[in-house]
């Protein structure tokens, strides 16, 4: 049990229990879509549901039918089939009732759950919110509705047989929570670069934000979107581009161990072509920062000031959006969603953001206790303990919860990652073996003739 020792920690202990309770307070959903007081699966059954198996991704349709039948709580108000248990074991209902599930209410969901931990966080960088936004694929099923839509790659040998989801997420650097991603066609005649699906989900983000990014994003164009909608940016650079603009740029600084230059930046004629809408007359007044780390340099461009070291340290902490993702698609194994159609994908998607909210939230209130950071948590672990305490099981009252929560909260603190000082995991690119016979049929023998075989002797 939770034995806090202070004052202080009550109070945290406390408002996370709230804040948790509130994000699992689904029940406003049957408002904004209402179906009717005599239906069993309700907006906000389908949503708990849907977020159940997420959690839990082998669960089948019929195993979140079974599940729900057992765990409901069962009152005056409660559904008749449910009260008398001749609910029925088929799982055809809850799938329909996923399909009427409009998205608006998925979306309306993500973006409830998502802003309401972010504002629960103070901001990363002085007094400014932080995203680290980061572009990702996922494998769809192949159905031709999703075919049509995110066309698989092809060769020479002809189209592939996976639809390829191109995703932008962002996420925001103090809580850790993601805000619902963009979607698009990473091949065929809509293809869209992960630079223009940015665009969108930038214009979304809070007022005076940061925006943060790799390489594949560090042009022109990202950078004159986040200026465009009150935002700061901190961008990587390739080395080739970086040294193209170091050339029409001012050397304000220089040590062993960084550069910082000033710069106008005008965008360049390619583009100009590939952007019309960036204005003729169009400049941002930015510097530019070279930093070494160990034998590496690093290249930024910003309209930030700070100190190199600042920055060095500052951008280091791009690197955990690729860990969160990895856990989007692993943890929640959002890389074999069987939705068939667009709009089904996109909910379950949706739900998996959810799910990833919530289990990063745990983690980060499970360090509290652990007296840690949340990353020196397991991810997975928190979410096993997650789905066991809190999703697996209905509460019947705030005081059950709050026991659940608790139980909850100290198992996560337990998850602590095992510390290996002085391992290093650099990255390594690893040849593709030849795809000569990749594609080739198996040849099967002609059946001999019997004048054809020879006869013993």
């Amino acid at each position: 049990m939770l034995t806090p020792d202070h004052a202080s920690d009550i109070r945290l202990f406390n408002s996370a229990f709230e804040l948790l309770k509130e994000w699992m307070d689904i029940e406003e959903a049957d408002d904004f879509q209402p179906l009717g007081n005599a239906a069993v699966y309700k907006t906000s059954v389908v949503l708990w549901l849907m977020l159940f198996q997420r959690l839990n991704p082998n669960t089948s349709l019929k195993g979140a039918v079974e599940h729900f039948f057992t765990n409901a709580p069962r009152g005056k108000n409660t559904n008749k089939r449910l009260r008398d248990g001749t609910l029925s074991q088929r799982s055809s209902s809850y799938s329909d009732s996923r399909k009427r599930l409009t998205l608006e209410v998925v979306d309306w969901f993500q973006n409830r759950l998502s802003n309401s931990i972010i504002e629960s966080t103070p901001p990363s960088f002085n007094d400014q919110r932080v995203f680290l936004l980061d572009g990702t694929t996922l494998p769809g099923a192949p159905s031709p509705a999703l075919r049509k839509a995110f066309p698989p790659a092809s060769n020479q040998h002809g189209p592939g047989v996976w639809p390829v989801i191109l995703l932008v997420t962002a996420h925001e650097l103090s809580s850790g929570a993601a805000l619902p991603p963009e979607i698009g066609a990473m091949y065929g005649e809509k293809a869209i670069a992960e630079t223009r699906l940015a665009e969108p989900l930038i214009a979304r983000l809070p007022e005076r934000s940061i925006v943060m990014a790799d390489a594949g994003f560090g042009i022109y164009s990202v950078a004159l979107t986040a200026k465009n909608n009150g935002h700061n940016f901190v961008l990587r650079l390739t080395k080739q581009r970086f040294n193209a603009h170091k050339k029409k740029a001012t050397l304000l600084d220089s040590t062993a161990t960084s550069r910082t230059y000033d710069f106008v930046w005008t965008p360049s004629d390619k583009e100009r072509a590939t952007n019309p809408s960036i204005p003729t007359d169009s400049t941002l007044r930015v510097k530019l920062y070279e930093l070494k780390i160990g034998e590496e340099w690093l290249f930024l461009v910003t309209d930030l000031t700070a100190s190199p070291k600042a920055f060095k340290d500052f951008y280091f902490q791009r690197n955990h959006i690729e860990i969160d993702i990895r856990n989007i698609k692993v943890v929640f194994d959002t890389e074999s969603l069987t939705s068939k159609s667009v709009e089904m994908f996109r909910k379950e998607l949706g739900m998996a953001m959810v799910a990833y909210n919530l289990t990063s939230q745990l983690r980060r209130q499970a360090a509290y206790v652990a007296n840690c950071t949340p990353r020196e948590l397991s991810f997975t672990g928190v979410w096993t303990v997650y789905r066991h305490h809190l999703q697996s099981r209905q509460a019947k009252d705030a005081t059950q919860w709050k026991a659940q929560f608790e139980i909850a909260l100290q198992r996560a603190s337990l998850q602590m990652l095992t510390k290996r000082p002085g391992r290093s995991y650099p990255r390594e690119a690893y040849t593709r073996r030849s795809k000569t016979t990749h594609f080739q049929k198996r040849k099967t023998k002609d059946k001999p003739s019997e004048s054809s075989e020879t006869t013993p002797k």
